[in-house]
């Protein structure tokens, strides 16, 4: 146990590798560490504490235009794009009436801190890794004495508070590689809460932490069981089996021009305003030919089969399969299209158009991220050094019970921190993971 705080570089490093789990917290994964949290200007941290409100009521508006789509009072479309590949049980779960009102407890957007310092929302999570990682990040960097975003116990309590009893957190063989965090977040929460096996969990009337993808229900001998028993209010469950709300072909559906009105209804004012300039514009890549008089928006084209064409220049565009695929996590299933050639820009294109409805692909604007310097330690050398790095950041937001409300709380942020020539940015060894803190001079890019 640490008896004082250490007042130099390579004591924290010590001492961050001397609290690492036994059993690590991601199970054969690596990262570089570093020995200070990663400090966000107060503008930034401000607007990501207010962004989970506006995310819930997001989810919210989602939740209602798929099943007015369901019922007929928007075009079907919608739902058929967001029910496309999925076995007809998952649907149906969906659309279980005992969870029409129900949205997920946790909440985790994909951020990108621009060149320009705003933020943009690439994608949500609803059913993420690194709760475990960024609760023991946070408690260990408090105690070498940083001020981390959401405080040594955010996460550990947020999570605890999504439910009012005790729950068990059923992993999956698939997302195997989170077992260690998790476990190591309930062991800090205790109060009766286990980690199990899903492949033969039995639903026993304790509520249920779904850590399973619904594209691997089959190997989830009793997973509908779960799901009867929450449908019969013999227990709680997150997240719910609404698989239509984890694809990323939502941003697509957001910006579609036909769709705007419905959206001004469901998300009022300032709410609207502030998730436009934070989702990026994106396209459904349906491969339905336009009438000869058509194009497609913003990009001024008559064809995807246009789009494969595009020069270099001309498409800082991101491609991504939408979702209920083991493609649809991580990096795997991304391709950026400044950073193919001509031949692996259109092979990719047209990929996602012959893999429509069964695999629906979206694309995105490419959305740029800044380049910080930031101290990373080299484990081999035994020295630190200032890097410069691109920007990942993910909050997590906890929908705590609080009466007949929930409360939408930040238990942290997770800044995964890539080298600069990187465009994809996730957990890769080569990243550095840390938690964050608020900066009132803010961040220096090295391009000022």
């Amino acid at each position: 146990m640490m008896t004082a705080v250490p007042d130099n570089d390579e004591d924290r490093i010590a001492e961050i590798k001397a609290r690492m789990p036994d059993s690590g917290l991601f199970a054969g994964k690596t990262w570089r560490l570093s020995p200070r949290p990663l400090a966000l200007p107060r503008k930034v941290v401000k607007e990501i504490e207010g962004l989970g409100r506006r995310l819930q009521l997001f989810l919210r508006a989602s939740n209602e235009i798929y099943l007015r789509s369901v019922k007929g009072t928007l075009p079907d479309w919608i739902a058929g794009y967001l029910d496309a590949g999925k076995p007809e049980r998952i649907v149906k779960w969906g659309r279980e009436s005992a969870f029409r009102e129900d949205l997920p407890r946790v909440i985790r957007p994909d951020l990108l801190l621009g060149e320009d310092g705003k933020l943009s929302m690439t994608e949500i999570d609803n059913l993420p890794g690194g709760i475990g990682l960024t609760a023991w990040l946070n408690k260990t960097y408090s105690d070498l004495g940083f001020d981390v975003i959401g405080g040594p116990r955010g996460m550990i309590d947020g999570f605890r508070g999504i439910f009012e009893g005790p729950a068990d957190v059923v992993v999956s063989e698939e997302s195997g590689d989170y077992r260690p965090e998790m476990e190591w977040i309930v062991g800090q929460i205790d109060d009766g809460w286990n980690v199990v096996e899903a492949e033969s969990y039995k639903p026993c009337g304790r509520d249920v932490y779904r850590f399973f993808e619904l594209f691997d229900l089959e190997a989830i001998a009793h997973g509908e069981e779960v799901f009867k028993e929450a449908g019969d209010g013999l227990l709680e469950l997150t997240a719910l089996p609404k698989a239509f709300l984890e694809e990323k072909m939502w941003s697509a559906i957001f910006w579609n021009p036909s769709l705007q009105e419905t959206w001004k209804t469901a998300v009022r004012g300032a709410h609207l305003k502030r998730l436009r300039e934070l989702i990026p514009f994106s396209w459904a890549l349906d491969p339905e030919p336009l009438p000869h008089f058509g194009v497609l928006p913003r990009l001024g084209l008559n064809a995807w089969s246009e789009v494969a064409d595009m020069s270099q220049k001309d498409r800082r565009l991101v491609l991504k399969i939408s979702g209920f695929s083991e493609l649809a996590w991580g990096s795997r299933g991304v391709h950026i299209g400044h950073d193919l050639s001509q031949e692996e820009w259109g092979i990719a294109i047209r990929k996602a158009m012959a893999e429509f409805p069964k695999n629906p692909w979206v694309m995105q604007d490419f959305s740029p991220s800044m380049v910080v310097r930031h101290s990373v330690w080299d484990l081999e050398e035994g020295v630190g050094m200032d890097e410069d790095l691109r920007v990942r950041l993910c909050p997590y937001y906890f929908a705590v019970r609080n009466g007949a409300r929930p409360e939408v709380k930040l238990g942290g942020i997770l800044a995964t921190l890539v080298p600069s020539d990187k465009k994809v940015l996730h957990g890769m060894s080569e990243a550095t993971l840390v938690p964050c803190m608020m900066e009132s001079s803010g961040l220096k890019s090295i391009a000022e």
